[in-house]
């Protein structure tokens, strides 16, 4: 995989930087609406149907590299008990070939794009810098800054692409082309939870990133992610993602985000988002 002379690292990317003074945690809004899936009827926030989600997660913290959140390392997602995810039968992409090759891999034997759990944007091209801060319909990527010289802290979009991986794991590629050029890779697992009132999670780790000596970690301020999928055999629909078939009072989800405190991954720091989403219709 390529790597940029600065790589500057979103969506729950942390480099080895210098560190700064805690001062504060970080806050963590979250989100997480059930939408239909293109193409596929009677899907989205219906009781017990096939269902994608836009997940949206807004940073906030003053503790790092002059007034920002301290670098992303992991994202963890409880789902409400009832909640199905089945990622058999669903095409997988190879993580070697995305590393090895980057985003020209996607689209081949190795990453076919039915292997996608992200939405196609709108307006599917490979990013340039002339749309490199664009952001299209059902995009789903994170924003972050990091700081470089002198003035403030340039901020940098990357687009996310999640896909399912061999073995029934996830893998998000993450890419990046201005103020710097960055691909990686962040694997994911889905478990089912431990905690009361909750089904199935999905645990993501964040990969550490190395960039120029001395140089301030990356701080992620946002992050939205259009997760879901959907095939069919025959005349039958399956789906990846099914919403529960009851619900009282609303449906909840939590997030655990986890950073990197001061920028050193060894002293971990989560922060637990939660949200109630309204109940599915019938």
């Amino acid at each position: 995989m390529r790597r940029a002379s600065t790589c500057l690292a979103l969506l729950g990317l942390a480099v080895l930087g210098l560190p700064a003074v805690a001062s504060a945690t970080p806050t963590v809004a979250f989100k997480e609406v059930a939408i239909p899936i293109p193409g596929f009827p009677h899907t989205g926030n219906i009781l017990g149907a096939g269902t994608a989600g836009r997940f949206e997660f807004n940073i906030k913290g003053t503790e790092y590299d002059e007034g920002h959140p301290p670098p992303l390392i992991g994202i963890n997602v409880f789902f409400p008990v009832g909640t199905k995810l089945r990622s058999q039968g669903f095409a997988t992409c190879s993580p070697t070939a995305l590393k090895e090759v980057g985003e020209p891999a996607i689209g081949t034997a190795a990453c076919p794009k039915s292997s996608l759990l992200t939405f196609p944007v709108s307006k599917p091209q490979p990013i340039g810098e002339n749309a490199a801060h664009e952001i299209l319909a059902n995009e789903s990527y994170g924003l972050g800054v990091v700081k470089i010289g002198n003035g403030p802290p340039p901020e940098e979009k990357a687009r996310v692409q999640g896909f399912f991986a061999p073995g029934g794991g996830l893998e998000f590629f993450t890419k990046g082309v201005t103020p710097t050029l960055l691909e990686f890779i962040s694997p994911g697992k889905v478990t089912n939870s431990s905690i009361p009132g909750f089904g199935p999670a999905n645990f993501t780790t964040i990969p550490l990133i190395e960039t120029l000596p001395g140089a301030a970690d990356a701080s992620t301020e946002k992050i939205v992610v259009y997760a879901g999928a959907a095939k069919k055999t025959g005349k039958k629909a399956s789906y990846y993602a099914t919403v529960p078939t009851k619900c009282k009072g609303g449906l909840p989800v939590k997030a655990e985000v986890i950073f990197a405190e001061n920028g050193n991954a060894a002293t971990p720091e989560k922060v637990i988002a939660n949200y109630t989403a309204p109940c599915p219709r019938k």
